[in-house]
């Protein structure tokens, strides 16, 4: 990429060569404030810190989240019903919590603040569970006698801890991820290339600290003492923020641009105000900055979507667009603006139909899990498996997903169709539904059979059928998560206006989160109605309940589901974003642009 010439509105049209080679002109700033170097800031050198920072708070997440249901069955003394929509409930506030997280961070914080915050009330979190586990008045029993149930102090602070790392979470997860793919420029070919491997090569560092916390994390719970992991987890996370400010020189920053919705509620009402006024016949009459008077982010194309819209960017003879007029956003809105609402607004049914992915994936870390406990885990010497770290088979499947999606399917798709994606996203979304849907019916096959070994021998049920029985369905989902998750953060990331991109990965990890509220609520309607009927599908252990009906139910919402995502993906419209100056309507009819798809 050569240096260039553009007009400078500020010097009054004076020429001012611009090296896009050796400088960053995204509107990101160095930890100084200054332009970036490009040479020396963003790009892998400091990505890799972040995803280096996401591989630690991963192992503290998932070394608490997968033996929740555990400790709240073994520890806590709940019953299986209650356990699993209190991992649910928990699982999804910590999911819904970064949509307030990622607010602050793109209006008020700042990604890098926001992250730092996050790291602090973690390790208070961590703090708390390890107190709850370690300090002898706080611990759930005196270990002597039986313990039929915990104190209540116990619980009190038990309770805190983990919400207070739910807190944390809606700020770290946000934030941190798209500060992240704030490292690459899309406006730099290359650079934009290494952003499409960004996503895959994150969700990497993401299941290795998934793999450790299910093998070594469980172990220590199971095998040492719950207090000792939890020491570990918080010595892990000190050890976060360590790694995350030695990076601070290498970082390129986005500075915070206030409330991302003002925006859009100024293009709502400049459209009603407008709405009387018939549209141009030309779609360059709408008004539009020029390119190089833009300062925050990227301008779009005009689109014909939601045309109703459109009407906040049409100058009627009342206004005077010259250039030394500032214009009231309230009464006029530029293309961009608006094109931006109807990015948002487009989002909700493609968010609405992958809903039923996250139901699906909610399994994964309840029912699945407590499957194993009733199943032989006992391998070579005598050793035993504890039941979680069986949740470390979908952190390989997803190993394997991204591995080979980045390294040899989207090579071959770049050759084969010539474009620089391979594939674009929606479809990597719907082949990870795919997935889901075999998931469930080999679940529902081998509960089956594990419940037929119930039957003919209940005495032996837990030793005659092994625990690697859950290995397919495990490996499925997370073969699964390599293209629909990993599928869901790249299109919440490019897809948003850029002032909402860390609100952009809260709507990605939302979906997960609500999910998890709906599973819990299909637990809840599926156990009354079934119990009116006869007996419940949920009984007060896995041995007399029937999770193979609900693993069925689940496949067949999940396949009218799919054929409902299709329909929707088949209608939508990628971001269209202008690479050169043109104006809007040699832009809506292709030429300047690129599609971001």
């Amino acid at each position: 990429m050569d240096a260039k010439v553009e007009m400078d509105p500020v010097k009054k049209g004076e020429p001012v060569e611009i090296d896009e080679e050796k400088w960053v002109y995204d509107a990101s700033v160095d930890h100084k404030g200054r332009v970036p170097c490009r040479a020396t800031t963003g790009v892998w050198k400091a990505s890799l810190f972040i995803i280096a920072v996401e591989f630690s708070e991963r192992l503290s997440y998932f070394g608490i989240a997968t033996s929740l249901i555990i400790y709240l069955t073994k520890v806590i003394h709940e019953d299986l019903k209650t356990a699993a929509k209190g991992v649910n409930y928990w699982s999804g506030v910590t999911t819904m919590m970064p949509l307030l997280g990622g607010f602050l961070a793109d209006a008020y914080l700042g990604r890098f603040s926001t992250v730092l915050i996050s790291c602090i009330i973690y390790i208070m979190g961590l703090l708390l569970l390890t107190m709850s586990s370690t300090i002898p008045a706080l611990k759930p029993c005196d270990n002597i006698g039986i313990c039929l149930g915990p104190r209540k102090v116990h619980e009190v602070i038990f309770f805190l801890g983990i919400y207070l790392i739910s807190i944390a979470t809606g700020g770290h997860k946000p934030s941190l991820e798209s500060f992240g793919a704030d490292q690459f420029d899309d406006n730099h070919p290359a650079e934009r290339r290494h952003k499409m491997s960004f996503f895959n090569w994150w969700n990497f560092g993401l299941c290795c600290g998934l793999l450790l916390a299910v093998t070594l994390i469980v172990y220590v719970q199971e095998h040492v003492s719950w207090g000792m992991a939890d020491i570990i987890l918080t010595v892990v996370m000190a050890s976060t923020i360590v790694i995350f400010c030695v990076g601070k020189p290498f970082y390129r920053y986005r500075r915070p641009s206030g409330s991302p919705f003002t925006p859009m509620l100024q293009v709502i009402v400049a459209a009603i105000s407008k709405r009387k006024l018939s549209y141009p016949s030309n779609a360059g009459d709408l008004y539009e900055v020029s390119k190089f008077a833009e300062t925050q982010g990227t301008l779009l194309c005009h689109t014909q979507r939601l045309k109703f819209l459109d009407k906040a960017a049409i100058v009627d003879d009342k206004q005077n667009c010259s250039a030394n007029k500032k214009q009231s956003p309230w009464r006029l809105a530029t293309v961009t603006k608006v094109e931006e609402l109807k990015l948002v607004i487009n989002m909700i049914p493609i968010w609405l139909t992958t809903l039923q992915f996250g139901i699906c994936l909610a399994q994964a870390s309840t029912f699945f899990i407590k499957q194993g406990t009733a199943l032989n885990r006992k391998i070579i010497g005598g050793f035993l498996i504890p039941p979680a770290s069986i949740y470390c088979i979908t952190a390989v499947g997803m190993l394997v997903s991204v591995s080979v999606y980045d390294r040899i399917l989207i090579p071959f798709l770049r050759r084969l169709r010539g474009n620089e994606r391979g594939i674009q996203i929606l479809p990597r979304i719907g082949i990870g539904m795919i997935f889901s849907i075999l998931t469930m019916v080999v679940a529902a096959l081998v509960e089956r059979k594990r419940l037929g070994v119930v039957e003919e021998n209940p005495s032996k049920a837990s030793t005659s059928m092994s625990v690697f029985w859950l290995v397919p369905q495990f490996l499925i989902i997370g073969i699964g998560d390599g293209f629909t998750l990993v599928g869901l953060q790249e299109y919440f990331y490019d897809q948003v206006p850029d002032s909402m991109r860390s609100l952009g990965i809260a709507f990605y990890l939302s979906v997960i989160g609500v999910a998890n509220f709906l599973s819990s609520a299909l637990i809840t309607m599926v156990d009354r109605i079934t119990e009116r009927t006869g007996k419940s599908w949920f009984g007060k252990d896995i041995n007399s309940s029937h999770l193979d009906y609900f693993y069925w139910l689940l496949a067949g919402m999940t396949a009218v589901n799919l054929a409902i995502y299709v329909l929707v993906a088949r209608q939508y419209s990628y971001k269209n974003v202008q690479r050169t100056t043109v104006v809007v309507a040699d832009c809506y009819e292709g030429g300047g642009v690129e599609e971001m798809a």
